[in-house]
C-alpha cells in the first residue's frame, strides 16, 4: 500500500525562535494584537510503499534522525494511506 508522510518540524519551547518572533511583530504592527506566540517550523511530505506497521517506523526514524535535529527540535507526524489512481 502507499501512504502519505506529512511530517512537522518545529523549534522547541525552550529555543529562541526569532523567525517566529519577526513574524509575530510584523502580524502585531498589521493590527493583530491578539496574536501571542508564533512558532516557525518546516513541512515535508513523504510519500512511502509498504505495510502501515512499517511505513510508521520507517517515518518515525528519518523523522527523528534525519529531518530533525532532536537537540533543539521536536517532531509529529501522520500517515495516510493513499487512494490507487
Amino acid at each position: 500500500m502507499t501512504y502519505l508522510a506529512k511530517v512537522y518540524v518545529t523549534l522547541k519551547k525552550s529555543i529562541l525562535d526569532p523567525q517566529g518572533r519577526t513574524v509575530e511583530r510584523s502580524l502585531h504592527q498589521q493590527g493583530y494584537a491578539e496574536v501571542r506566540d508564533v512558532r516557525v517550523g518546516k513541512y515535508i511530505e513523504l510519500t512511502l510503499e509498504g505495510e502501515r506497521a512499517e511505513v510508521e517506523a520507517r517515518v518515525r526514524e528519518i523523522s527523528e534522525n534525519i529531518l530533525s535535529n532532536p537537540v533543539m527540535e521536536s517532531v509529529r507526524f501522520e500517515i495516510e494511506a493513499l487512494q490507487p489512481a
